[in-house]
């Protein structure tokens, strides 16, 4: 998916609400409110599409994990993992929230967190064996 391609379904999607704003979470780095990089997981254009004028709104961009962790916060010390395309990380300390790339950290037989925990790696692993592994990654660290 490209982010124009998101842009479109979301405004068919919400055609008849009424809001002033947008967040967006971005399944990667995020520095000043803009994608550091293009998605690993998506199609092109996210680094320098303009979603303000897109969806003619203000939009807040923030990492997806650090949203999502946000949005389950109740305070202390809290690792949010999401496993879902591919694995998300953030930590959150005392209120201050620092999202986190372990997906992209070494992990075995030269391949990432991610190539295990992600979709690619159920898809390569089955359903037993995937589950094995996130087990696994747990314990070992």
């Amino acid at each position: 998916m490209t982010a124009g391609k998101m842009v479109r379904e979301v405004k068919v999607c919400v055609k008849d609400w009424k809001f002033d704003r947008v967040s967006l979470g971005y399944p990667g780095p995020i520095i000043n409110g803009h994608p550091l990089r293009e998605p690993h997981n998506l199609g092109g254009g996210w680094m320098r599409f303009n979603f303000s004028k897109a969806f003619g709104r203000p939009v807040k961009i923030l990492n997806d994990a650090a949203m999502q962790a946000l949005g389950s916060y109740k305070g202390g010390r809290m690792l949010f993992l999401g496993l879902g395309t591919g694995l998300g990380s953030a930590m959150i300390v005392d209120g201050m929230l620092q999202p986190m790339e372990l997906a992209h950290l070494s992990y075995k037989n030269g391949k990432t967190y991610e190539d295990y925990l992600g979709e690619r790696g159920l898809e390569r692993l089955g359903k037993r064996k995937w589950r094995a592994h996130v087990c696994d990654s747990c314990k070992e660290n």
